[in-house]
């Protein structure tokens, strides 16, 4: 079995392994840095699982960002019927693909 971390950022939990790329939240740092999150929730070496209480103090994953996009658009369309009310509204979220480098 691989070594896995469970991360919390922008309010979601994400199980991420070394070399992974994940899509989360966007971050503030820019493209091509390196990022340590230290929001460890869990950690696994292949036989044993370490869990917080919320978050492992010590532990990090570091994340390289490769890039920032904009997310598939959401629409919400609302309505009542035999009223003459609808409302149509669109969200796009901003994320950043990252890719896991190491977990200590």
């Amino acid at each position: 079995m691989e070594a896995y971390a469970v991360i919390e950022t922008g309010g979601k939990q994400y199980r991420v392994e070394a070399g992974q790329t994940i899509e989360i939240e966007r971050l503030k740092d820019e493209e091509g840095k390196e990022v340590a999150l230290d929001t460890v929730l869990a950690v696994s070496d292949g036989s044993s699982l370490k869990v917080g209480t919320p978050y492992i103090s010590g532990a990090s994953v570091v994340l390289e960002i490769k890039e920032h996009f904009r997310g598939k658009k959401v629409v919400n369309f609302k309505k009542k019927r035999r009223k003459g009310y609808h409302r149509k509204m669109g969200h796009r979220q901003e994320l950043t693909r990252a890719v896991v480098k190491s977990i200590a």
